[in-house]
């Protein structure tokens, strides 16, 4: 059974439909589908003999291939060969990769309000992240505002503007050019006054090696901080999945100066580097809490760590 937005969000409420989850299955492995064809030549059982070295090899160079990445590459076929293999090899690996991300995911959500900061580099799919996140909320009987605190890209706050409108959430916004940590101010205070359940902060993209606009980020992290208890009670980092090892150096770096507690991982139907979410979670331990594979609002969710394996590695 899938991972479930009423999980994620921490709700006691009726399970959802059954053909939602399975429809983003067959999404999600249709879009792994390149990642998974560049391993499952390595991953035929009858083609993979555990006792011969240059076997081990070519699944370690697979795994790599898919954006795994060298140390996760290296946690895998260790387990792998504790494991001592007796049987196939696709489900040995599919069960290891599901345990390597740990226990599901949860989303900080129960402080009235919740604030959620959302920062990444530029057209990793931010502002359609925040607004389907916003749409999912409010489906889950959240009231949610939207406050759009990138006031330098061009159209920026009225697209994000357009999303909180389909999602039956507030806006606040500004000028562009206006100070964004003034913005998330004045976004986090109406969440208050309004009393709203949670606040999602949307923020300029910026490259992890633009110091003064990473400066800028950790001012509206002050800003959040100085105005609500805890706050952020969660720090989205957004990550492109087509970008492979840069998403996953992008999230070093936000992580060390962002304090990023998830990932929401976007474009996996584009990729041929859907290793990268192992990479992710092991090099870097921070949880993939959401996954997106398509533009529509259902193509957003809460990150399966079991489907994710089977998706990419079962032929």
């Amino acid at each position: 059974m899938s991972y479930t937005w009423s999980e994620l969000l921490g709700d006691d409420v009726a399970p959802e439909d059954e053909s939602e989850r399975t429809g983003f299955f067959a999404r999600m492995r249709e879009s792994l589908a390149k990642s998974r064809t560049a391993l499952t030549a390595e991953l035929a059982s009858a083609g993979f003999d555990s006792s011969d070295d240059e076997a081990w090899e070519r699944l370690e160079e697979a795994l790599i291939r898919s954006d795994v990445g060298v140390p996760a590459t290296a946690e895998l076929v260790r387990r792998l060969e504790a494991r001592g293999l007796t049987g196939g090899l696709e489900d040995a690996l599919a069960a290891e990769v599901e345990e390597l991300f740990g226990d599901p995911p949860t989303l900080a959500v129960a402080a009235r309000p919740s604030v959620i900061l959302v920062v990444g580099v530029n057209g990793t799919g931010k502002t359609t992240t925040i607004g389907k996140l916003a749409r999912k909320l409010h489906e889950h009987g959240r009231s949610v505002l939207v406050g759009a605190a990138d006031t330098f890209r061009a159209a920026a706050e009225e697209q994000l503007e357009i999303w909180a409108e389909r999602a039956g959430a507030d806006f606040v916004g500004a000028p562009r050019g206006a100070d964004p940590a003034a913005v998330a101010f004045d976004a986090v205070e109406a969440a208050r006054a309004r009393g709203r359940d949670v606040a999602i902060i949307d923020t300029a993209g910026r490259l992890h090696t633009q110091t003064n606009l990473m400066a800028e980020l950790e001012k509206v992290r002050r800003v959040i901080e100085g105005r609500v208890e805890g706050a952020p009670h969660e720090t989205l980092l957004v990550v492109d999945a087509t970008t492979g090892q840069n998403g996953l150096q992008q999230a070093k770096l936000f992580g060390a100066t962002a304090s990023v507690t998830g990932v929401a991982l976007t474009k996996l139907d584009g990729s041929a580097r859907g290793g990268v979410a192992i990479a992710i979670a092991v090099e870097l331990g921070l949880p993939v809490k959401l996954v997106g594979v398509g533009e529509g609002v259902e193509d957003l969710r809460p990150f399966d760590a079991g489907d994710y394996a089977r998706a990419l590695i079962s032929p």
